[in-house]
């Protein structure tokens, strides 16, 4: 196998693994947003059941306080991964620009040579 071939494939092997780890970010950021919903709905359900919703209260529900604090840390979970997002993206775009200089390396020197025939 010529070493153009094996960049190339080497330059595929990365993209589609920096895919992979964007996909991931993705479904992670998606599963937390769904978290974060269900805790929401679930405080509105709780401050409707004990009449409060005032979280400064000396009343409002114990379960409340805990589901607005899980909530909260999810969004801010959300926030960080946005910006791995962001990065992976941009790795996403690197790696498939080197996979095209790698696949039009390969095709010059592929053109470049007599073919055998034996």
């Amino acid at each position: 196998m010529k070493s153009s071939e094996s960049l190339v494939r080497l330059k595929q092997f990365q993209v589609n693994d920096k895919r992979r780890q964007l996909e991931q970010i993705q479904l992670m950021m998606s599963e937390f947003e769904r978290m974060s919903a269900e805790l929401e709905y679930q405080i509105a359900a709780e401050e409707k059941k004990s009449g409060i919703s005032d979280s400064t209260h000396f009343a409002y529900p114990t379960f409340a306080k805990a589901a607005r604090q899980r909530s909260d840390n999810l969004q801010g979970s959300i926030r960080e991964l946005r910006i791995q997002q962001d990065a992976a993206a941009i790795a996403v775009s690197e790696a498939e620009a080197e996979l095209e200089k790698a696949a039009a390396l390969e095709g010059r020197d592929s053109s470049g040579r007599p073919s055998k025939v034996g």
